[in-house]
Order: structure tokens, then C-alpha cells, then sequence
């Protein structure tokens, strides 16, 4: 209650010379003007105070107010703890036990330890999770929005075909291996048979090689998410491919499975999907 000042600094934050002022600045008028110095002196010993005067204010209070500021103290101290450990860790390098070479060593890394650095252990991180998100710079980062009525075509159903609330895909699509359409009284979207697609030609960008493979699943279609479930293929979707037969491995030397492609063409007009590969 009342602390419209902190209330301001969080809402405005500081004068962006705050810092200078308090420590630097000061100190210079001290030397150079040879100014009182008790004022400075008494501020800092108010900071330094702060955390007793914290302390005490803890240990009095009681009730919801005391649980309220026993969470902020932890919350502070849990966030200062991190940061002086990622400060600590950051050049420090680690025994790596897991990376033990199998088979006969040479005389030469007998003696060497493996080491794990923590900024390339960050970077690795990072990657995965780059990777994860399927970040990419994908061959074409912008495409022509394409509209509902273009999308679906109404069909009308029932004795009296009044009933306007199936819809089918006009565009090229992808149904799993599995797939079994719903009874017919239950099924909103129709597929048509003739516009779903289990293969792709995928374009290697740095190969120059172009090969069939076999269509996974769709990760994204920039249209509509509900693209995306459906698995509309449209200019610009992500796909994921089948690349095992091509032979591509990891830097560990895993057997890379699945990786993602772009299509490029519109496939409802050219009756087949091509895709360029992200590498």
C-alpha cells in the first residue's frame, strides 16, 4: 500500500543514467569537489542495511502477507542462484564420461580425458531445440492465402438436399497408412481418393538430385492449422519424408528416418507433389 514508487519503476522503469549517477558520478564530486561526504555515505549504509531490514520484516510478518513475501523472497533468491550458476558455468569444462570410444585406443589419447564444455553444450541444446521447432529457411517464406470457398466445395445431402454442413477438399491430401473414413451420417470432410498422395519428389538442394519418397505426414500448413489436421497439401506446406533410402546419418552416426521438405507446386494442378528438402 503506498508504494507508488516502486509502482512506477516497475511500470517505467529508471532514468537510463540511474546507475551512473549513484555510483560514478558521485564519487567524482567527492574527489573533485571535495563536497560533504556524509550523505554518500549515509546512503550506503542504508543499502547495505536493506538486507538485515529485509530479514527482520520477514520474520515479523505473519498471515496471507507473510506468505506473499515469503514467495517473492524465494522467487528472488531462486533467480539470483540461477544466474550466478550460469555465470559460473559458462567457461568452466567437465570429465565427459559419456563419451567413451568404443574399441582399441591409441597409445597417444591414452592419457586424455574427454571434456565437456558448457557454451558447446548450450549451442547442442539450442540446435535440438531449433531443430524440434522446425525452424528453417524454408525455399518459399511466402505464399498466396487461399480462401474457404476456394478451399472446400459444399455438398448438399439429405432427401430434401438441404442440408449444407459436409464439406469436400478440393485440394491434394494426405491420409496415414491406417485410415478409415467415418460413417457417412458422421463425416464433415471428404477426402476424394483421387487427391490423396502417399509419395513425393523431393529436390536434395546441394545433391541436385531429385528422388520419390515416401510422405510421412504433414507438419504444417501455413494456411490454417485446421489445414494441417486435415493434411491439405498446398503450395508451401511442410511435409515430413521417409529419407532412410538415401542413406543420411547423424553426427553420431544414427540413421536419419524422417526429415522435412517444402512443397512447391500446387499439386491439385499438376497431379504430383514436388518438395525441396530442408538441410
Amino acid at each position: 500500500m503506498n508504494e507508488y514508487i516502486e509502482e512506477h519503476i516497475k511500470r517505467h522503469g529508471r532514468r537510463l543514467d540511474y546507475f551512473e549517477r549513484k555510483c560514478v558520478f558521485l564519487d567524482l564530486l567527492t574527489v573533485f569537489l571535495a563536497i560533504d561526504t556524509s550523505t554518500i555515505v549515509n546512503r550506503r549504509k542504508r543499502e547495505a542495511r536493506e538486507a538485515h531490514r529485509a530479514s527482520a520484516v520477514a520474520q515479523k510478518a505473519f498471515g496471507l502477507k507473510a506468505k506473499i513475501l515469503h514467495a517473492k523472497r524465494h522467487a528472488e533468491k531462486v533467480q539470483m542462484k540461477k544466474t550466478l550458476k550460469a555465470h559460473d558455468e559458462r567457461n568452466v569444462k567437465q570429465k565427459d564420461s559419456s563419451s567413451a570410444p568404443e574399441g582399441a585406443l591409441p597409445t597417444y589419447l591414452l592419457d586424455r580425458e574427454g571434456q565437456k564444455d558448457a557454451k558447446a553444450l548450450s549451442t547442442a541444446i539450442k540446435e535440438k531445440r531449433k531443430d524440434k521447432a522446425a525452424k528453417y529457411a524454408v525455399p518459399l517464406p511466402k505464399v498466396r492465402g487461399i480462401a474457404e470457398d476456394e478451399m472446400f466445395k459444399v455438398m448438399r445431402t439429405g432427401k430434401s438436399k438441404k442440408k449444407a454442413w459436409k464439406r469436400m477438399v478440393t485440394k491434394a491430401t494426405f491420409v496415414g497408412e491406417g485410415f478409415t473414413r467415418k460413417p457417412v451420417k458422421m463425416e464433415r470432410f471428404i477426402r476424394p481418393m483421387a487427391l490423396r498422395y502417399k509419395k513425393a519428389n523431393v529436390t536434395h538442394p546441394d545433391l541436385k538430385a531429385t528422388f520419390q519418397l515416401q510422405i510421412l505426414g504433414v507438419k504444417k500448413n501455413p494456411q490454417s492449422p485446421m489445414y494441417t489436421q486435415l493434411g491439405v497439401l498446398t503450395k508451401g506446406t511442410v511435409i515430413e519424408v521417409n529419407v532412410s533410402e538415401l542413406g543420411m546419418v547423424t553426427a553420431g552416426g544414427k540413421v536419419v528416418f524422417g526429415k522435412y521438405a517444402q512443397i512447391t507446386n500446387n499439386p491439385e494442378n499438376d497431379g504430383c507433389v514436388n518438395a525441396v528438402l530442408l538441410v
